[in-house]
């Protein structure tokens, strides 16, 4: 098994067990590639496992062509990366450095083996998740972004990338590092860009191209079945995603922005149980993910559903953002809850350009240096001043209500007003919106002294009031006068997660009543499982 060294960019190595390799040259084929062939490169489908039995593989930067880590695989290990358990694409080029013989194992057959095999499994999850940690900590990636600080679409992937874990590389545009990358692309030096490999210039960068070419976006087959279909991949979806696919059920959980949900927006949760030192949502989810893949359960993404219908045999029509639809014998709603657009003026036109509904690394970066400005009195207000306060030159937290006792949890509130770069202003509202391109300044008017302020600032946070994502549910539940789905005893069901229609469920932050906290959302997630297995167990009745 590997593990990271002290130097991020070091493997140390443990082989893989005998009755482990001999199960792998049983089921794959031994191939041989002479020294300088390339075994994979980016955007490749990572559709094999490949065991190294005699020869040298080292990365290879997709830019120079030159070896780009110290460290190389040599017999006993293997090559991989985390994309393989969801079919996705190579991420960096990988080259036999002499005559390589190896073991090719096709995907599905070693996603097979995997499961009757969990030590063997357990190594290779535990690897191709430490490398997926070393790029993202080394930005490392053929998904290079040039500009990102002044370009909006730019900026756009690297906010899709990094709340996915995708790794990447970004320069500021006229650095060095752009330069050197532009002239081996044949790409004006002045211009904003989005790179993956030297070949690949994305035009006009959207995160559905970039989730295209890392083959995160499925393309589902039109009318393919599965047992159920999981709307939603926050901490919910992707709980149910794992106990979906332990309990064997064929499914599917689709996220329209970015695996985690809100909670993923989230720079640390306290209040987890089992993390005594914090968590950021982004990494207990990406956590999940990755144990629902293990199980076989898919993820596509970024794939919103546009419409679902009810077909006359109990089962579900869902059809997509794209035009593709499937099947599904009973459907999980965990689409969660997203911040309340504000009637302020100008506050789309500033959107990704100052104005923001996250506060993670990446949210950090554009606050550095400036006075971050955070609407909202909730937890994850306050986690977010916290966070921010490291970057920012200060940060100023507005909250409409006289308190924060009944909406923030007491021992994020006492740290808060403990923080000197922390100013708490009570009655508090923004009013304005300044700046051409880019956000310039806000006015904030306090409302019990009738005062109005203009302050310079870069960032502004909105977060603040909860939204159920249901409109694409139509009319098929009942949902409550705010638009939560009302479940079990609301609506006669006898399981507290059915909806008003047999064979779909709600959990987490979109249920009526359920309590807006990722433990319980994780809870519900795991739980209504066992009451879809039974539907699905039934053929579709309760």
């Amino acid at each position: 098994m590997e593990s990271i060294g002290d130097d991020l960019r070091v493997m140390q190595r443990t082989p893989l067990a005998p009755a482990h390799v001999a199960a792998l040259r049983e089921a794959g084929t031994q191939v041989v590639y002479a020294a300088g062939s390339y075994l994979a490169r980016p955007g490749q489908l990572a559709d094999r496992f490949v065991y190294v039995v005699d020869g040298e593989i080292e990365v290879v930067n997709a830019y120079t062509d030159e070896r780009h880590l110290p460290s190389t695989l040599g017999p006993t290990q293997f090559m991989g990366e985390i994309s393989f358990l969801n079919g996705g694409t190579v991420s960096m080029p990988m080259r036999a450095v002499r005559d390589t013989t190896v073991i090719e194992v096709p995907r599905a057959t070693m996603l097979t083996l995997m499961s009757q095999i969990p030590e063997m499994s357990d190594i290779v999850i535990t690897v191709f998740s430490a490398r997926r940690r070393r790029q993202i900590e080394q930005r490392d990636s053929a998904l290079v972004l040039i500009g990102e600080e002044l370009d909006r679409d730019v900026r756009c992937i690297a906010e899709f990338a990094h709340r996915n874990r995708i790794p990447y590389s970004s320069f500021e545009l006229g650095s060095a590092e752009a330069s050197a990358v532009a002239a081996t692309c044949s790409l004006p030096p002045d211009r904003p860009a989005v790179i993956f490999g030297r070949d690949t210039l994305v035009v006009d960068p959207t995160p559905d191209k970039v989730a295209r070419l890392l083959g995160l976006n499925l393309d589902l087959v039109d009318d393919e079945d599965f047992d159920v279909l999981i709307v939603g991949g926050g901490p919910a979806g992707v709980a149910a995603g794992v106990y979906a696919g332990a309990e064997g059920l064929g499914a599917l959980v689709t996220e329209d922005i970015a695996i985690g949900g809100q909670a993923g927006t989230s720079s640390r949760i306290e209040n987890y149980m089992g993390f005594p030192t914090g968590i950021s949502g982004a990494d207990l989810v990406w956590r999940g993910e990755i144990q629902a893949m293990k199980f076989g359960t898919r993820f596509a993404m970024p794939r919103r559903v546009a419409q679902l219908e009810a077909l006359a045999d109990g089962s579900f029509c869902a059809t997509f953002d794209n035009g593709k639809r499937i099947r599904a014998r009973a459907v999980v709603v965990a689409t969660g809850v997203q911040y309340r657009r504000l009637p302020i003026e100008r506050l789309i036109e500033f959107e990704g350009a100052g104005v923001y509904y996250a506060a993670t690394e990446i949210e950090a970066r554009y606050s550095k240096g400036t006075e971050a400005i955070i609407i909202g009195g909730g937890n994850s207000a306050g986690q977010a001043a916290m966070f921010l306060s490291r970057t920012a030159s200060r940060v100023r937290l507005l909250v409409r209500g006289r308190s924060l006792a009944a909406s923030m949890s007491s021992y994020l509130s006492s740290r808060l007003e403990a923080e000197p770069t922390i100013t708490i202003e009570y009655g508090a509202e923004v009013s304005a919106l300044h700046g051409s391109d880019h956000l310039e300044a806000v006015t904030i008017r306090n409302t019990a002294r009738g005062s109005e302020e203009t302050v310079p600032t870069r960032a502004l946070f909105v977060m603040v009031g909860a939204a159920p994502n249901t409109d694409w549910l139509a009319d098929l539940v009942k949902l409550d006068d705010k638009g939560f789905v009302l479940t079990g005893e609301a609506v006669g069901a006898t399981s507290p997660f059915a909806a008003s229609l047999p064979g779909i469920f709600a959990v987490g932050d979109v249920r009526s009543g359920s309590v807006k906290r990722v433990a319980s959302a994780v809870g519900e997630g795991s739980v209504v499982i066992s009451k879809v297995w039974e539907f699905v167990d039934r053929g579709g009745r309760i």
